[in-house]
């Protein structure tokens, strides 16, 4: 397997819970996992992360956690059946905070469009 050159890793407070979100709500494959500490090395169609259960002696906290983690931050993660996600999240009563938009974003005189479906691009 080949490795992204950045991979984040999450801690969470109930590592079986965002295993089963992560592996049976959005479909991301266990590549490997561990038991002591409680940890998977997870990919989704090229994406890759880590999930591991926090530890209170663990060394790179810098606040204390708390629940919801992840404030603040935001993944971008490329599918190519975003239906399917957003069906498995509602099915599973999770609530979308931001709904499902276009983004543009421009590169010289090219506009790309991630709009969460498939991307496309147009000259400007």
């Amino acid at each position: 397997m080949k490795f992204n050159n950045l991979i984040p890793e999450l801690y969470v407070a109930d590592f079986q819970k965002s295993l089963d979100f992560y592996k049976n709500v959005l479909g991301f494959t266990v590549e490997y996992q561990r038991e002591n500490p409680l940890f998977a090395f997870l990919s989704y169609q090229g994406s890759q992360m880590m999930v591991q259960e926090e530890d209170d002696d663990e060394e790179w906290q810098n606040g204390k956690p708390e629940y919801p983690y992840g404030r603040g931050l935001n993944f971008q993660i490329e599918t190519n059946d975003i239906s399917k996600i957003v069906n498995s999240l509602q099915s599973n009563n999770y609530q979308l905070k931001r709904g499902i938009k276009d983004s543009w974003y421009k590169e010289n005189n090219v506009l790309h469009c991630i709009n969460l479906i498939k991307s496309s691009e147009k000259n400007e």
